[in-house]
C-alpha cells in the first residue's frame, strides 16, 4: 500500500512539475511574440523607437508616426503573427489526427485546396464580385478538399496512414489544378496570384487581421477541449474507445478545426508553407507531447517563425520586398527531408 501511495505521489509531483514548465514555456512565448509586435513595427525603411511606436499605438504620440505605425507595419506584424499561429496549430492538430510527424496543412493538400478556390475566384470571378469573398471561397476551398480526402480514406473509419497517403495524392492534383488556373489568368493576374500562392503578408491591412481573428478565438476553445482526446488516440484507436473516446467523431471535429485555421490563414496571407510542419516539432521539444499545452506552444512558435520570415523578408533584402513562404520554404523542406530521413523504418 506504502509503495502504490509513494508511486502517486511521484507521479502527481512529476504531473505538476510538467505542467509548471508547461506554463513558464507559454509564458517565455508570449512574452518573445508581445517584444516581437513592438519591435517589429520599429523596423523598417525608417526605424522609429519602441517608445515612439507605444506612444502611437496608444494614441499619446505627437502623430508623426501614425500612417507608418497604424496602417502600414502594426497590421502586417499582427497578420504574420496570426497566420503563424493558425499554421502552427492546424499542423499540431494534423499530426496529431494522423500520427505522422510529416503531416501538415499544406503536405497533405488542405492549404492547396484552398489555394486553388482562391486562384480560381480570381481568375474566373475577378471584377465581376466583390473581392472580400476571397476567404470564404479559400476556407471553402480547404474544406471541400479536406472531405474529399477523408471520403476517399474513409473504409470503416479513417486510418492515419491512409489519411495522409491519399493527402498527398490530392495535393498533386490541387498544384495541377492551381497552374492550370494561373495560365488562364491575364498576364497582371498571374503575377499577384503567383506572390499569394509564394505566401506573402506583403499590402496587409486590418480587415485582413480582423478576417483571421474570429477564426482563430472560435476555433481554438474547440481544438483544445477535443485535442483532450488525442493523448488517447496516441496509444491506438482500439484502446482509445476503450477509454471511453468517440475516435470518430472527434477526429472529424479535430480535422474540422485544422482546416479552418489552414484556411483562414491561406485566405489571407496565401500558402506560407512548413509552417505546419515545424512548429509542433519544436513545441514538443519544448512541453513534451500533452497535447493542451502542444498546441497553444505550436501556436506561439508558429507566430514566431512566420513573423521572423516576414522581417527577414522586408528589410534584409530592401528595396525589395520578398515574399515570407520563400524564407520558410527554404528552411522547412530542409526540415521535411530531414524527417523523411530520421523516420524511413517507420514507413
Amino acid at each position: 500500500m506504502r509503495k502504490m501511495i509513494t508511486f502517486r505521489n511521484k507521479k502527481d509531483t512529476l504531473s505538476l512539475q510538467m505542467e509548471r514548465k508547461s506554463l513558464f514555456i507559454i509564458g517565455i512565448c508570449m512574452v518573445l511574440v508581445l517584444i516581437a509586435s513592438i519591435l517589429g513595427t520599429s523596423v523598417g525603411n525608417d526605424f522609429i523607437s519602441p517608445l515612439n511606436v507605444l506612444q502611437t499605438i496608444f494614441g499619446l504620440g505627437a502623430g508623426d508616426h501614425d500612417f507608418v505605425v497604424l496602417t502600414l507595419r502594426l497590421p502586417r506584424v499582427l497578420l504574420s503573427l496570426l497566420v503563424g499561429a493558425a499554421l502552427g496549430m492546424s499542423g499540431a492538430l494534423l499530426q496529431g489526427i494522423i500520427r505522422n510527424p510529416l503531416a501538415s496543412p499544406d503536405v497533405i493538400g488542405i492549404t492547396g485546396g484552398a489555394a486553388v478556390a482562391a486562384v480560381g475566384f480570381v481568375t474566373l470571378l475577378g471584377g465581376t464580385i466583390s473581392i472580400k469573398l476571397l476567404p470564404l471561397f479559400a476556407i471553402m476551398g480547404a474544406m471541400i478538399t479536406t472531405i474529399i480526402i477523408y471520403l476517399l480514406a474513409w473504409k470503416k473509419g479513417v486510418s492515419p496512414i491512409r489519411l495522409v497517403l491519399i493527402g498527398i495524392g490530392v495535393s498533386a492534383i490541387t498544384v495541377a489544378g492551381t497552374t492550370f488556373m494561373l495560365i488562364l489568368s491575364p498576364f497582371y493576374t498571374a503575377g499577384q496570384a503567383y506572390i499569394w500562392l509564394t505566401g506573402s503578408v506583403y499590402g496587409a491591412s486590418w480587415t485582413d487581421v480582423r478576417t483571421i481573428i474570429p477564426v482563430i478565438v472560435i476555433v481554438l476553445p474547440l481544438a483544445i477541449w477535443f485535442a483532450r482526446s488525442l493523448n488517447a488516440q496516441e496509444f491506438g484507436d482500439d484502446l482509445a474507445t476503450g477509454l471511453g473516446v468517440t475516435v470518430q467523431r472527434h477526429r472529424s471535429a479535430l480535422l474540422l478545426c485544422s482546416v479552418l485555421l489552414a484556411g483562414g490563414a491561406v485566405a489571407v496571407a496565401g500558402t506560407i508553407g512548413f509552417v505546419g510542419l515545424i512548429a509542433p516539432h519544436i513545441a514538443r521539444k519544448l512541453v513534451g507531447r500533452m497535447f493542451g499545452s502542444m498546441l497553444i506552444v505550436s501556436g506561439l512558435v508558429g507566430a514566431l517563425l512566420v513573423f521572423a520570415a516576414d522581417l527577414i523578408a522586408r528589410t534584409v533584402f530592401l528595396p525589395l520586398d520578398v515574399p515570407a513562404g520563400v524564407f520558410t520554404a527554404g528552411v522547412g523542406a530542409p526540415f521535411f527531408l530531414y524527417l523523411l530521413f530520421k523516420n524511413r523504418n517507420q514507413f
